[in-house]
């Protein structure tokens, strides 16, 4: 067991390499896609990289649960108190499917309602970003470790938006956020990490995600000196019902307008 949380930020760079390098071996050799009760895809690659890192956490943290995207998936939710993993093996697998390559593994530790460390992990490019709020952030590529942080906001303004879920909601809130701009759309958690290593200003998110989907981004912000807020405009908390967050804007470290008033009808009723 590992009781210094540094060395388990470091178990779980380990885990997240593992898993991706099982992904990416299992990408090589071919794969199906299934559809779970939601309507949304799965696929072998998911599952093993689960296991994986399960394995890795339970002999790393015995003891502390871990809540997985596939295991409740499949019904099976441990009992958690303060302290927990969230885990999403494979965020991004609809462009994953697609032959995308900005999918991502995550493990984030929930301590109190908010994430304390977290690892997101880019297999196809083999890029890895880790933080402890703190404690500061980094990023591991082909260059070695090297630390991160956000930007000051400045005149030149940047935002980055999802892949699959942008809408004009979106583009409403980010006229008013930071009026006339430019963005980039990305696919995952990876967005949470381009804002972090300097690249963005923001990332607001107007449509559901769960909150294994950002539990580890969110820790590399925060470590990188960001901020994530709920719809309010209060900071983002976990253990909400169904691991549900209907919406919020992660910044580069300054208070954007909440994004409530943005927000489609259909998220509206979870605020």
């Amino acid at each position: 067991m590992i009781d210094d949380d540094g060395a388990l930020l470091e178990a779980c760079v380990t885990a997240a390499r593992a898993a991706g390098a099982e992904i990416l071996k299992l990408v090589d050799s071919g794969f199906e896609v299934e559809t779970k009760g939601d309507e949304s895809p799965v696929t072998v690659c998911d599952r093993a990289a689960e296991r994986i890192i399960l394995d890795a956490l339970r002999e790393a943290a015995p003891g502390v649960p871990v809540i997985a995207e596939e295991e409740v998936a499949a019904g099976r939710i441990p009992a958690h108190g303060e302290r927990y993993f969230l885990v999403d093996p494979l965020d991004g697998t609809k462009e994953f499917i697609r032959g995308g390559l900005d999918y991502t593994v995550n493990i984030g530790l929930i301590v109190g309602g908010q994430p304390l460390l977290g690892v997101v992990y880019q297999p196809a490019e083999d890029q890895l970003w880790g933080g402890m709020v703190g404690q500061g952030a980094f990023r591991e590529d082909d260059g070695g470790r090297k630390s991160i942080a956000v930007r000051q906001l400045g005149e030149q303004r940047a935002a980055v938006a999802s892949k699959s879920h942008f809408n004009q909601a979106t583009a409403d809130y980010l006229e008013r956020a930071l009026g006339s701009c430019g963005y980039v759309s990305v696919g995952s958690s990876l967005k949470f990490c381009i804002v972090a290593d300097g690249r963005a200003d923001i990332y607001p998110r107007l449509s559901p995600t769960s909150e294994w989907d950002t539990a580890a981004g969110h820790a590399v912000l925060l470590a990188a000196g960001g901020l994530v807020d709920d719809p309010q405009g209060a900071p983002l908390t976990y253990g909400k019902p169904s691991f549900l967050n209907v919406g919020f804007c992660a910044t580069a470290g300054w208070r954007a307008p909440p994004v409530a008033p943005y927000l489609p009808d259909f998220t509206k009723a979870g605020i």
